[in-house]
């Protein structure tokens, strides 16, 4: 028997770009509540504890909630086989395709094209029901784990090396930006907006977001 597999690549382009920032996005949620005025040497090793323990902490939920996506997928592939399989007219088998692809895809093909697809896929070996987890399933968790966890660590390495909370806060916050730009414009680029206007967007965005989640104690 075969088995359906996800048909998604490990992390497309936007879903690099979307888990750097959410990773930035977290650890700026320590390092901008931390007042380096007022903080000594115990203040900011326990900012360090905790951005970096919570960012290990969502890597893995993140890494796998990737997985859960990976099954899932699988899962909808399956049945959209089933349904072409079962079909008995085009219109049903027209709704299968729709499951899996997108709906202007489906309305797009023409009668004999999905005949094609219902006399193909009849003709095809059994399938396993459920899918199951592969090497680039784990791959792709992989890759989202190290990428929400890498995020980490430029905007808290300046609180390592300097010695100044007050100069290494200016420094991280420069970082910062910096990333919220680059993750702006990377992502402005691959959606074929204005990437110079979606890094500024992004920035702003960021700064909400982080200000956002202080205040509300996360």
């Amino acid at each position: 028997m075969a088995d359906l597999g996800s048909s998604k690549r490990i992390l497309s382009p936007i879903e690099r770009v979307s888990e750097v920032l959410f990773g930035l996005i977290m650890v700026l949620t320590f390092t901008g509540s931390l007042s380096a005025a007022e903080s000594g040497e115990a203040e900011v090793r326990a900012m360090l504890v905790g951005a970096i323990g919570c960012n290990l902490a969502w890597a893995l939920i993140d890494a796998i909630m990737y997985l859960m996506g990976c099954l899932a997928e699988k899962a909808a592939n399956y049945r959209a086989f089933a349904a072409m399989r079962r079909a008995g007219n085009e219109a049903q088998a027209r709704a299968a395709i729709a499951d899996t692809a997108p709906p202007l895809l489906a309305e797009s093909l023409s009668s004999a094209e999905i005949d094609r697809l219902r006399t193909a896929i009849a003709h095809m070996p059994d399938v396993v029901p459920r899918g199951h987890l592969d090497a680039r399933d784990w791959r792709g968790a992989l890759g989202v784990f190290l990428l929400v966890f890498a995020a980490t660590f430029p905007v808290v390495l300046p609180f390592i090396f300097a010695s100044d909370p007050i100069v290494a806060l200016r420094i991280s916050n420069a970082i910062a930006v910096a990333m919220m730009f680059g993750t702006g414009y990377a992502f402005g680029r691959l959606a074929g907006y204005r990437p110079w206007l979606t890094g500024g967007a992004m920035i702003v965005l960021g700064a909400a977001l982080v200000a956002l989640t202080i205040a509300l104690g996360g």
